[in-house]
């Protein structure tokens, strides 16, 4: 009984590593493609105090999350328009600044008997996985998948060059907040899997590996999802394997497939 056990947590575990990573091949794709690695990191941190006002309205951490990364967006438009600081500058005070807020609200939640794992939260805890879980799990990323397959052409458009995406009719400034919310709802998917801490590694690094051996943005993408659910499937059992963190795990099985890709040319 025990091993049917383990093998169930095992398989739920490697189930929803394939649904996040089915949604971070292509979305981590266009943020490679247009250098948002740093926004990408800014909504992950963000995360956190989504989560944080979640839980205050005992609401799902999603909604939270979502909220926090309309937030982060519009403040970054609005600040970006002074032209005074760079747009590292501003996403890394609005990154560092909600993170901030969300470790202070939850120690005072904490402090007054609520009882939060901020760990979990912060490196992910893929092996506590319900059937429950995936079966939401399954739903939303299905959805997210449907909403990418929709804007693929258009996001692609904006990709290669936004102003000529524009004079040819595709709504910009719509694909971008629908991009914006698949993004959010991204990390609130992911928190479970690898944490907030690095989600942005498993959305940059398996696409970072597909990269070298794409022939189209179509096969990236795909290729993208292939290496992440290697990475998954490595840093979950090199987990059980050793007794090592599985979110950390994962990320660094996807740092090391990085690594032998770029070895392609030299073999």
């Amino acid at each position: 009984m025990e091993a049917v056990t383990m093998d169930e947590f095992i398989i739920r575990a490697l189930l929803a590593g394939l649904l996040v990573v089915l949604v971070s091949g292509p979305l981590g794709c266009v943020v490679i493609w247009r250098r948002m690695a740093y926004f990408g990191d800014a909504l992950a941190h963000a995360a956190l105090l989504g989560t944080a006002i979640a839980l205050m309205l005992e609401v799902r951490p999603l909604f939270g999350v979502i909220g926090i990364g309309v937030v982060i967006s519009y403040l970054l438009l609005r600040l970006q328009l002074n032209k005074d600081l760079s747009s590292d500058a501003i996403l890394g005070i609005l990154s560092h600044g909600a993170l901030a807020t969300g470790l202070v609200m939850m120690a005072m939640m904490q402090a007054q008997g609520q009882r939060i794992d901020v760990m979990a939260y912060l490196f992910g805890d893929i092996l506590s996985v319900s059937w429950q879980y995936l079966a939401w799990l399954a739903a939303v990323c299905g959805l997210v998948l449907l909403l990418v397959y929709r804007l693929w052409e258009s996001i692609l458009a904006i990709a290669v060059d936004e102003e000529l995406a524009r004079s040819e009719g595709v709504a910009v400034d719509r694909v971008r907040l629908l991009f914006m919310l698949m993004m959010a709802v991204l990390v609130a998917v992911a928190m479970k899997i690898v944490g907030i801490i690095l989600i942005t590694a498993l959305l940059i690094v398996p696409a970072a590996s597909a990269r070298r051996f794409a022939r189209s943005p179509e096969s990236m993408a795909l290729l993208a999802v292939v290496f992440g659910l290697l990475s998954v499937s490595l840093g979950v059992l090199g987990s059980m394997q050793w007794d090592t963190p599985a979110g950390p795990s994962i990320v660094l099985a996807a740092v090391l497939l990085f690594f032998v890709s770029r070895l392609k040319r030299a073999v």
